[in-house]
């Protein structure tokens, strides 16, 4: 009896144990679930607002579209590591896949665009882009080119000059889109972000270019409002 009894108790024990750390886990993935719908909304944003958004067609042209929510000002003024976002790429079909979260740190790019905060918007477009992206880590310019990107309904003939850029770039704050330099950013796979989000270790590659994972439930929103404004004809 002694022993049923020592049986159960350490049966009760791991039970009360054990809901702290599960709730942690899902804490964790929260905070990547918050992140997609914050990107989702930047993307509606875009697609609302035509004459002062990013073009369509440089939309519809991305390979892949990433997205850094709610950049802090003083986050460029301490430096290091300040932007945590999503990409998301392009598969086969034309669709957008499932989505990678990605850090973005580096020095100043200034806040010449007004406000407290932004949101930072890249474009991929290319396929030497896409390499750059999938690397542990790139420094956009030294490593892959980049240019501020147009605003406007579409890109027109003077925007040409900006799309052999591997990476166009806008920051959007107080609700208005500008072309923003990122020189000198460093962009990096979030490994820990998207482990929590996926609940095992999967590298940028899979996710990004083979698409070896299905889109979880909890992105499906986001990645279906990305391809909606980046869709070819």
């Amino acid at each position: 009896m002694r022993r049923v009894a020592l049986f159960l108790g350490s049966i009760l024990m791991a039970a009360l144990i054990a809901p702290p750390a599960l709730f942690a886990d899902k804490n964790k993935a929260d905070n990547e679930v918050k992140k997609l719908r914050e990107a989702e909304q930047v993307i509606r944003q875009a697609m609302s607002a035509p004459d002062k958004g990013i073009p369509r067609d440089l939309l519809s042209k991305a390979e892949c579209v990433g997205i850094f929510p709610d950049v802090k000002k003083a986050a460029f003024i301490v430096g290091g590591e300040w932007g945590k976002g999503v990409f998301t790429c392009r598969g086969n079909d034309g669709k957008m896949g499932p989505p990678a979260f990605f850090t973005m740190g580096g020095p100043s790019v200034g806040w010449q665009f007004g406000g407290e905060e932004a949101d930072i918007i890249l474009l991929i477009m290319n396929s030497q882009g896409v390499e750059k992206l999938l690397q542990d880590k790139f420094n956009i310019n030294a490593e892959a080119s980049a240019a501020a990107g147009p605003v406007g309904r579409t890109a027109q003939a003077g925007t040409d000059l900006q799309l052999h850029a591997g990476i166009l770039s806008w920051a959007r704050s107080r609700g208005l889109f500008a072309g923003v330099s990122v020189e000198g950013m460093v962009v990096k796979p979030d490994k820990s972000a998207t482990e929590d989000f996926y609940g095992k270790e999967i590298g940028a590659k899979e996710i990004l270019v083979n698409h070896s994972v299905p889109v979880p439930a909890a992105a499906k929103s986001f990645v279906n409002t990305t391809t909606q404004a980046a869709r070819r004809s």
